[in-house]
């Protein structure tokens, strides 16, 4: 009988902590689909801004590069934090920091207002996206399922990018405010700060080694964590290259396919979120370095293709990117974080994100200016098709070589591993 009665409420607790970390999965996944939905509209504003207050390509892409290089310095320099106070605290501050920037949006109306609040913004994000990444490897047992379960957050954060440049496309055509959908993000972000007061998260030690803010820089002399970094930035600076100039590009297009062009964003992000979704089935069919491989040829194809044949083939071919580009973001991030002790996931995951908002940023920068120069937008994406190329070679060294293959494999074995 008492045996009976300790099995019961053995099963009982079990229970009880899956729907805990259940709980949890889900409000990783809103925070990533909140925030996705402000910084990838961008594209889709920069025209709008550039018309409103009279700019040029490189003056409007600081509304990109401004946020991203402040989610690059928080990651950098606060991602640590996420490992010595603990995930939780770092994420409702990033939470709460991110609520007052988006509200702020209805007190001031001047680009350098807008531009101030991006930024402000962009540090809650490095704080609170951080914190997420570290808390995904608590709630994964082992590197296989750290890496379903990053595809699935960056899904989550794929559909906000589709809801974002969506809102803002139907704000401006009932010619309302674009900032708008910085208030809705911030009613949202509201709410999911009061859910995280609210969640018991996963017990988590804090980390012993002593409190550094250079503990994210400190991890570029590792090699691993480099290439990774290195790897990551050159995928953000092709992906980004899409939803921040390919509006821009396609203004120039007079073809019968108008509605395509106007869409061509949200298309997309569309195809972006659906093979992320498809992720866990295509990674038990291939090896993960192999898929990465061949969808960024696949890539690089897409981008030699539009260049030479123009906007006509580019207003076809640059969306359909995004399907090949779904995968290979959270991939590279979670094997990346997955070579390390769950103890330095905070700052390595720090280290990432400002390797991604920095090539998020300089990327899209140098194509303007690149742009500004020839006079025309296609010009800078010349320079994004070269990158393109550069990640296509890495990917395949990375798939003949395997040289992360016995790291990982020593991180498994110690349980310390979490893989995306």
């Amino acid at each position: 009988m008492i045996k009976s009665d300790t099995m019961q409420l053995e099963a009982t607790a079990q229970q009880a902590q899956q729907r805990q970390l259940s709980q949890v999965k889900w409000m990783t996944c809103l925070m990533f689909f909140v925030f996705a939905m402000t910084t990838d509209a961008v594209g889709v504003i920069i025209p709008k801004v550039v018309q409103q207050f009279n700019l040029s390509l490189t003056e409007a892409a600081a509304f990109h590069y401004v946020p991203m290089v402040l989610i690059g310095l928080s990651g950098l320099l606060l991602g640590r934090l996420a490992d010595s106070i603990g995930r939780k605290t770092v994420i409702m501050a990033g939470l709460a920091i991110y609520t007052l920037a988006c509200i702020a949006f209805a007190f001031g109306d001047t680009f350098l207002f807008y531009l101030g609040l991006l930024g402000v913004s962009g540090l809650a994000i490095g704080l609170f996206k951080t914190g997420a990444l570290a808390l995904i490897g608590d709630i994964s047992p082992d590197n296989q399922q750290h890496t379903r379960l990053m595809n699935r957050v960056e899904g989550f954060f794929g559909l906000g990018a589709i809801a974002g440049p969506l809102l803002v496309t139907l704000l401006i055509s009932y010619e309302l405010d674009w900032t708008q959908l910085y208030l809705l993000a911030g009613l949202i972000c509201g709410l999911l700060l009061a859910l995280a007061a609210m969640l018991q998260y996963p017990d988590y030690e804090p980390a012993s080694q002593e409190a550094d803010l250079w503990q994210s820089l400190k991890l570029v002399r590792d090699p691993y964590a480099l290439g990774f970094s290195i790897a990551i930035a050159c995928y953000v600076a092709v992906e980004v290259a899409v939803f921040v100039w390919l509006p821009t590009l396609l203004q120039s297009y007079q073809g019968e396919y108008q509605y395509l062009a106007l869409h061509a964003i949200t298309i997309f992000f569309v195809l972006r979120t659906l093979g992320r979704f498809l992720a866990e089935w295509i990674l038990s069919k291939l090896e993960w370095s192999l898929v990465l491989a061949l969808f960024s040829s696949a890539i690089l194809l897409c981008y030699v293709a539009s260049m030479l044949g123009g906007v006509d083939v580019a207003v076809w071919l640059m969306p359909l990117s995004g399907l090949f580009m779904s995968m290979m973001y959270p991939t590279i991030n979670s094997k990346g974080i997955s070579c390390f002790p769950r103890a330095q996931h905070g700052a390595v995951a720090g280290l990432l994100l400002a390797f991604t908002a920095l090539a998020a940023a300089v990327g899209p920068l140098l194509m303007g200016i690149v742009g500004d120069f020839f006079g025309e937008v296609r010009y800078g994406f010349y320079l994004a098709t070269g990158i393109a190329g550069a990640l296509c070679l890495l990917m395949w060294l990375n798939t003949l070589l395997k040289p992360a293959a016995d790291r990982l494999a020593a991180q498994d074995q110690s349980g310390s591993s979490v893989s995306h």
